[in-house]
């Protein structure tokens, strides 16, 4: 099956991503990484339209709503909570991450929560340099642990309907991963390969929602299309989209919104592709979830 995105009324971004559908407040939700901004938008009909920017940080690689109020925010080179009125504040920086884009730091790229209410987010070395990102979880009662290192860039997370598989996307090693997964202890075994994008001359792995039937959507960055995986890792459908950086995926209901990002493009490319930064939205046939909001603690937070 092959689609046709259309780009949204919703003001472009210079490295959109992140979208998800914050169904307790029935808005979409998306970032602009290197902005720093939170973006919200109301869904009409296959429309997205503004509603509120807000500044998050330095960089924000993604937003999550949080139980408590407001959303989490995957901030900097730590976790940031931002207020229902708009106000950022940090609640913890990660001891083994930080430093300046001109020092090789790192900084927090994609993230959701699971069914339980932990957090996930991971990050990626401004350079990109081999195995600088870490996949960190943050649990009910206020720790971040480390959950996975030796990553390049941390990107797209899903789990399958059932819970008992997480999905995760390494767009350095332009693979996506499965992993058993134990929704009560949060623990992620058994990793193997789902997608294998070495080969693939249209683009790597980039973020990804798993829809209500557990197919996976991931974003293919440079590569202008958003695929539709069985969870067997079987090619179903193509979204074409008119911008070559798509960078993630989520459904309000059967409408699927993707990001897109002009970042690192030349003047050339910009003016050939007058809609990139923009959403894009199409009607898929399927539905997918809400986002899943963070159920710990907005206090400050401990790593261990």
């Amino acid at each position: 099956m092959r689609l046709r995105a259309t780009p949204a009324s919703a003001s472009p971004a210079e490295h959109g991503e992140g979208p998800i559908w914050d169904a307790a407040r029935s808005e979409l939700v998306w970032v602009d990484i290197t902005a720093g901004q939170v973006r919200r938008g109301r869904v009409e009909g296959d429309d997205v339209v503004d509603v509120a920017a807000h500044r998050g940080g330095d960089t924000v690689g993604f937003a999550v709503p949080a139980a408590a109020g407001g959303w989490l925010l995957g901030a900097g080179a730590g976790v940031s909570r931002l207020t229902e009125d708009g106000e950022a504040h940090v609640l913890v920086e990660l001891t083994d991450e930080g430093g300046s884009e001109s020092e090789g730091g790192t900084r927090m790229n994609d993230g959701a929560c699971d069914r339980a209410g932990r957090f996930f987010g991971g990050t990626m070395a401004f350079d990109e340099r081999t195995g600088g990102g870490t996949l960190y979880r943050l649990d009910l009662d206020g720790t971040v642990r480390t959950a996975l290192d030796g990553l390049t860039v941390s990107n797209g997370i899903g789990w399958s309907p059932d819970d008992r598989t997480m999905y995760l996307s390494d767009s350095g090693a332009a693979s996506v991963w499965a992993f058993d997964y134990d929704l009560d202890s949060g623990a992620m075994t058994d990793r193997r390969v789902l997608l294998d994008f070495s080969e693939d001359p249209d683009g790597v792995a980039d973020g990804l929602t798993v829809d209500d039937e557990g197919c996976l959507w991931t974003a293919l960055w440079g590569g202008a299309q958003v695929r539709r995986y069985s969870p067997a890792g079987e090619l179903l459908a193509v979204v074409d989209v008119d911008a070559q950086n798509t960078t993630s995926c989520a459904f309000s209901g059967d409408l699927l919104v993707i990001s897109t990002s002009v970042h690192g493009m030349s003047d050339e490319a910009r003016a050939a592709q007058p809609d990139a930064g923009k959403l894009f939205t199409v009607r898929t046939g399927v539905t997918g979830p809400g986002a899943h909001p963070y159920r710990g603690p907005l206090g400050a937070l401990s790593q261990v």
